[in-house]
Formats: C-alpha cells, sequence, structure tokens
C-alpha cells in the first residue's frame, strides 16, 4: 500500500543533525509504512551553491518524506525550493527551532521566533516556488519570551501567509547559555500550551514534538485532539520500540520482527557496498534495534568494533545478528 503525504502526519520522526540521513530514514522506512521522515537540516546557501545531488538524493523507498531547510532570506530559501523540486519531496519544512550557534549565527533555526513577520515573508517566498505544502517547526518560545503570547501570535502571523502546517517542540529554546543537547532536555515541557493552540487554531494542523518516548503517549495526545506527533531521540535509540506497530495509528498491521528488518536491509547494504560505501555509514544507526531485548550487549559490540574496518561486510552483519538469536534461544530455554 502507498502512504498518503496527506495522513503521514500522524507520526513522524524528527529531523536530527548527523543522524536522519538517507540511510537512516531507509532503515526506519523498513519498520514503518506510514510515518512522514525527515531529512537532516539543509541550509538554503548550500542547495543554492553546494553539491545538489549529495545534499538532495534520497531512495524512493523513503516516502513519505520531507525535505527540512534553514534559512532567513526569503529569495534564498526560494531559489533552493525551487531547485529541490525535481527530487519529488512530499514537503518542505522551515526550520525555527534549531537553538545552535551554528544557526543562530545565521539567524535562522529557534531565534527566527523573534521574528514572525521574517518567517511569513519566507514562508510566502517558499510557497511560490514549491509544488507541496511548506510548513513550519518551531519552538513555544526563546529566551524571555512569554510562550502564552509568542506562541498564539507566532502561529497567527505565519499561518496568515499560508502555513497550515506546524511542528511545535514543546519546550522553549534558550540561545545564550544552553547548549543544544541541554535545550533538548533541561527547558520543561509544556504540552498543555500545544494542545490548546490546537484549540484555539482548528484549522491548522498542529503537531506536537519533544518527550515523547512510546506510541501509547502518541495515541493519548491523537486522542486528546492533536493532529500528529514527532518522534526524536526514541526513534533513534529504541527504534523498535516505537516505529514497529507504529503503522496501527493508521488502523494497519504491519508489524515486522526486528530480525526480519536487518533481513530486509541486506539488500541496501549489498548496493552500498558495491558503490564503494563502509558498512558503518549504515549500521551506526541500527545499534539500537534490539535496545531492551536478549543479545542487544552483543549486536552492538559486534557491529561498533568492527563495521568501521574496510572490509567489513554482511558477514559481519550476520555476525551481529547471531549475537540476537543465539540470546533469544537461551533466554527461551531459561
Amino acid at each position: 500500500m502507498t502512504a498518503d503525504p496527506a495522513t503521514a502526519h500522524r507520526l513522524s520522526v524528527a529531523p536530527m543533525m548527523d543522524w536522519t540521513d538517507r540511510h537512516c530514514r531507509v532503515f526506519h522506512r523498513l519498520m514503518t509504512r506510514r510515518a512522514m521522515l525527515y531529512t537532516e537540516m539543509v541550509t538554503a546557501p548550500a542547495i543554492v551553491h553546494g553539491p545538489k545531488p549529495r545534499l538532495l538524493d534520497y531512495s524512493d523507498a523513503e516516502h513519505p518524506i520531507a525535505l527540512q531547510l534553514g534559512g532567513s532570506d526569503p529569495g534564498e530559501l526560494a531559489q533552493a525550493v525551487r531547485i529541490a523540486r525535481p527530487w519529488g519531496y512530499d514537503e518542505v519544512n522551515l526550520n525555527c527551532g534549531c537553538p545552535s550557534d551554528r544557526v543562530q549565527s545565521g539567524c535562522f533555526g529557534a531565534v527566527l521566533m523573534e521574528r514572525p513577520a521574517l518567517v511569513a515573508d519566507c514562508v510566502k517566498a517558499m510557497q511560490d516556488q514549491a509544488d507541496v505544502p511548506v510548513t513550519v517547526k518551531c519552538r513555544i518560545g526563546v529566551d524571555e519570551q512569554d510562550p502564552e503570547t509568542v506562541l498564539p501570535e507566532f502561529l497567527e502571523q505565519v499561518s496568515a501567509a499560508g502555513v497550515r502546517h506546524f511542528i511545535i517542540h514543546a519546550r522553549k529554546a534558550w540561545l545564550q547559555g544552553l547548549s543544544p543537547k541541554e535545550n533538548r532536555e533541561i527547558p520543561p515541557l509544556n504540552h498543555d500550551l500545544v494542545l490548546r493552540m490546537k484549540a484555539a487554531f482548528p484549522h491548522l494542523t498542529i503537531c506536537l514534538n519533544g518527550g515523547v518516548t512510546t506510541l501509547s503517549q502518541a495515541q493519548g495526545l491523537l486522542d486528546g485532539g492533536l493532529d500528529g506527533v514527532m518522534l526524536g531521540r526514541a526513534a533513534y535509540h529504541d527504534p523498535a520500540s516505537v516505529l514497529i506497530g507504529a503503522d496501527a495509528l493508521w488502523g494497519e498491521d504491519h508489524a515486522p520482527e526486528a530480525a526480519a528488518v536487518v533481513e530486509a536491509m541486506k539488500p541496501y547494504v549489498a548496493a552500498h557496498l558495491a558503490a564503494g560505501g563502509r558498512l558503518h555509514q549504515i549500521t551506526r544507526h541500527m545499534l539500537g534495534l534490539f535496545t531492551g531485548r536478549p543479545g542487544a550487549r552483543g549486536w552492538r559490540r559486534v557491529l561498533s568494533e568492527g563495521a568501521s574496518r574496510p572490509c567489513a561486510g554482511l558477514a559481519l552483519l550476520d555476525q551481529a545478528l547471531a549475537e540476537v538469536t543465539d540470546a533469544a534461544a537461551v533466554a527461551g530455554v531459561a
């Protein structure tokens, strides 16, 4: 069954720098046919001036997939969207939530929460060049801003420019004093505010990001009125627990065994190796597949120690999987 991009936002995997590359997304897609997958953030200047195939190529198997852009220059963002159109992404997302120093110095990411008029100009320019929805990922506010005031004003001004879909990370971002990692953990979560934004803007598609680690949590938020939930670190570090079975959110029973996911990855791994790639470029994203299960430690050890070696191939993947199957057999006997 072909997934429908229009409903894929019910569950999505967050764009995560250095993590959600094309290999990671193929791996995740084998566990869920329905969830929306996001690229790592790519800056508009990189697309305009950089190696376009390297930045934009992906596998057809990854659909539905969204391209996340970073930038604050409307003309440059429009140019990036125009360049990316032939690649056929299902959505283009503007990053207004990343708190890192790199994005602050370029006046984009979370600092754009302070400039909703500029965000409105950016999304207008992007929409003029897009043939798919343009969406926005934001925070509830930054620094000393009052989210109760800032967030609804931001949604009102940016939605007036035509955006109908917002993914809201339910934490403030502190642009000074906290690292990006700390900004994902220290500012308190405010899920209730995001729920109230859905009630205040019923015509908008409102999705929540931040602090969701289980499918039952996601289902509860959907039942509470939200249109979608975005998972971040949980989907990366413990993908089986939140992605295998996730298609039940769409009423489907696609739920492959974790070992079957490894087997299904083998043709992709073989093609990558045949093209001159290295095993660890793929398997680094697979280390958490058996988290909490017998043999998980052996699986991680074999791949962590061996996958970066020049000769590493499918035999090492089989060796790592044997750690799991053997441990499971022992546990079954016990």
